[in-house]
């Protein structure tokens, strides 16, 4: 935790760990803060969404087939708007997107890339309920810095992250990133328009008492999630059963929760969507290094997450994580489960 009356700003924190790096160049550190203004006006805007036409559909689909509503695409807009022009970055991606989204000719190409998910949460936002945004940075492979970059610089395994985040916008807007030194946690004061230090190197508790799934999708769940599900809910004092349920909808919120409290998140493949729901590219990888970066465990039922290869930019995956005694138990079910087995065989396949 920050000393008790102390200020620090996420620009300082920025400014401070880039001495961690010893050829840092500055270069980073520039676009973080361009994607703190982003985070900013999106902020502001969630929060003014009852009073201005933001609510509501735009009348269009996705590139997943999913209604778009007004603020996805504003905070999509928004974030690209923001980091486009700052010289940081030879390309970006969006889950609102189909493809590489480019820099402009004229603009200088940077040594990044970014991915993310402008508003996660969606389906939540008329009903006033937690929503996110969630980032992923990684280092560009192509090999010519001066030129925009392709595929191959979005399309990389987790673990090759340089840094990775989310903002929610809740009763206060957080915001919650990694470089790869541990996890922290800033509260935006509106009055003085900054991120402030509220929760430094972050720590997952070793195991929790709260399990987070949809129990909507357990007719299709395969046999040993629902054993494992159904361990959760019996009364042992024990081992502190029956565990509590909570489950929100929105992946960054119910990660949060579990991030700070303990237990486990799961959002499992099952038999009506073998891979999942969520996207491993904007919600998962990033959530997963946010997890292990606190000392938790990440894994798509079997597989470490962020050693996953992925093969497309849109490609979903299952996730289970949270603490770390927590995991270890679910999969100890999900092994005892010869048809989850044969399932988790093509989970890294793309959708």
């Amino acid at each position: 935790m920050p000393h008790r009356g102390s200020f620090i700003t996420i620009e300082r924190h920025i400014a401070d760990q880039e001495h961690l790096h010893l050829y840092a160049t500055g270069a980073f550190s520039r676009l973080l803060r361009d994607l703190m203004l982003a985070i900013r006006v999106i902020s502001r805007e969630v929060r003014r969404a009852g009073l201005v036409d933001i609510f509501g559909t735009t009348g269009e689909e996705n590139v997943h087939g999913e209604r778009v509503r007004k603020l996805d695409v504003f905070s999509n807009e928004t974030i690209i708007r923001a980091m486009r022009y700052g010289g940081h970055l030879c390309g970006m991606a969006s889950e609102e997107s189909e493809g590489l989204i480019p820099i402009p000719e004229n603009v200088a190409k940077g040594s990044y890339v970014l991915l993310f998910d402008p508003l996660d949460g969606s389906s939540n936002i008329d009903i006033n309920v937690t929503i996110g945004t969630i980032f992923s940075i990684y280092r560009r492979v192509s090999p010519d810095i001066d030129r925009l970059g392709d595929m191959n610089d979005l399309i990389q395994p987790g673990y090759r992250q340089v840094a990775a985040g989310y903002a929610l916008y809740g009763s206060s807007t957080v915001l919650v990133y990694t470089t790869g030194n541990g996890v922290d946690m800033f509260t935006y004061d509106p009055t003085l328009g900054e991120f402030l230090l509220s929760n430094s190197t972050i720590r997952i508790p070793e195991r929790g008492g709260y399990y987070s799934i949809n129990e909507g999708n357990s007719s299709y769940w395969h046999e040993g999630m629902a054993n494992y599900i159904s361990h959760l809910k019996e009364i042992d004092p024990e081992t502190n059963r029956p565990y509590s349920q909570r489950y929100i909808g929105t992946a960054v919120a119910d990660v949060h929760r579990t991030l700070m409290y303990g237990g486990i998140f799961l959002y499992p493949g099952d038999k009506k969507s073998p891979n999942g729901k969520l996207r491993l590219m904007y919600e998962v990888n990033p959530l997963a290094m946010l997890i292990e970066q606190a000392g938790g465990v990440a894994i798509d039922g079997r597989n470490r997450v962020l050693d996953l290869v992925p093969e497309t930019l849109h490609e979903r995956s299952p996730l289970v994580c949270g603490s770390p005694a927590n995991v270890e138990e679910a999969l100890s079910f999900i092994e005892e489960d010869p048809v989850g087995e044969e399932v988790s065989e093509n989970q890294s396949s793309p959708s």
